[in-house]
């Protein structure tokens, strides 16, 4: 059989490969990026599914618009008000998770060699996702702060066949870091030059647990502006409800049409639920619920890393989200430690799958959220215990 070269080409997810190896009762991981199930509002969507079926009946199982439910796609337009941001019900996509809107973008408009600039490091699941429409990756380091602005200029200007640039400027996955409010500045006068797509995707946003909140990069300003996101870190991910919004709407237009070729709708039970979910219940008490939640546990993993790794080792402390990301001492690879963490029973992910050009660096990624305060503990003092013996070994 001759397959073709853009799913040979394509890697596959090694989030969820190691999944696979990390389920044993007996291991620690910090490898998925898994909310915490103890969030998840299951008494209320009890309640929204009967609701929806007592007062929509036979409409939750009949095929559906492709746009999307009207009354859901009008409450998350909404949303956006709160950054001074005009979205209409028209100018949001529904998609199967936000997942979705990275693989609908690919199709519409990237080329096989067309430019896609990625945060370097950046989110996997971007990179499996526009891999599969054969771009030219360009890889810009991701600063603590946000993306080397100096770098993307000169990026940009050198190469006009780039169509799209992909960020997570929110609690960033992996690195969970938050771009500044100047850095988002710098970035806008760079973009606001050239005819190209920005990527705000931001699933993690409205976990903010420190700090103040910031506005968009490209939203309400940029022609070619577009925001993702999703309830699968305040509600539920097994619903897959993400969205897609933009006021281009020709962009918007091809979006639609591809996302009919692909499913024709987003699941319609599901946009039903949330939907009813969301006009019955305290949403915003509900996700602050979750913020002291994972406020409490990054706090334990950052007290724990402080306590237990060795001061060769540095990690980023998250205002939000769900991530923290671990740089190991030169020369360390990461993908060689986590065979060692494994016989540990820890997990944890290398950092090279983050990268689109880059193998056996020495960063790796930690959550926090799926986990006890005790288990993060005891993780991160065997995982502290084995980079102490690297450490020793390098010396």
């Amino acid at each position: 059989m001759q397959y073709s070269t853009k799913i040979l080409n394509t890697p596959s997810s090694f989030i969820r490969n190691i999944l696979k190896v990390t389920g044993e009762a007996d291991v620690i991981s910090f490898a998925g990026g898994l909310p915490n199930p103890i969030s998840f509002p299951t008494e209320q969507l009890q309640q929204a599914v009967n609701r929806s079926i007592e007062e929509q009946g036979t409409k939750l199982f009949q095929y559906s618009t492709t746009q999307g439910y009207e009354p859901l796609r009008e409450l998350i337009a909404a949303k956006y008000k709160k950054f001074g941001l005009d979205i209409h019900k028209d100018d949001v996509l529904i998609t199967t998770g936000s997942q979705q809107a990275l693989e609908l973008l690919g199709k519409v408009l990237i080329n096989p060699g067309d430019g896609v600039v990625m945060e370097a490091p950046g989110y996997l699941g971007a990179i499996q996702a526009f891999t599969l429409a054969e771009p030219e990756f360009f890889s810009i380091t991701l600063e603590e702060d946000g993306l080397d602005v100096e770098e993307l200029a000169a990026t940009l200007a050198a190469n006009p066949h780039i169509k799209m640039i992909y960020t997570v400027p929110n609690f960033h996955n992996p690195t969970g870091i938050t771009y500044s409010r100047e850095k988002r500045q710098a970035i806008y006068d760079v973009v606001k030059n050239y005819d190209v797509i920005l990527v705000e995707d931001d699933p993690y946003g409205e976990l903010r647990f420190r700090g103040e909140s910031l506005p968009y990069m490209g939203g309400g300003r940029l022609e070619n502006s577009v925001l993702l996101g999703s309830f699968s870190k305040t509600v539920t991910p097994g619903m897959r409800i993400g969205w897609f919004v933009t006021k281009n709407k020709e962009l918007m237009g091809y979006m639609e049409t591809a996302k009919q070729a692909t499913d024709l709708h987003t699941n319609i039970f599901s946009q039903y639920v949330i939907h009813d979910y969301l006009s019955h219940n305290a949403y915003e008490e509900h996700v602050e619920k979750i913020i002291s939640l994972y406020r409490e546990q990054a706090d334990c993993m950052i007290a724990a890393m402080e306590k237990y790794f060795p001061d060769t080792v540095k990690f980023t402390k998250p205002e939000g989200g769900m991530f923290i990301w671990v740089t190991l001492e030169e020369g360390v690879s990461a993908l060689q430690l986590f065979d060692q963490a494994m016989e540990q029973k820890v997990a944890f992910v290398p950092g090279d799958p983050f990268y689109t050009n880059a193998e056996n660096i020495n960063t790796l990624r930690l959550n926090y959220t799926n986990s006890t305060p005790e288990v993060i503990e005891e993780g991160i003092r065997r995982l502290g215990a084995l980079l102490h013996q690297t450490s020793a070994v390098k010396a």
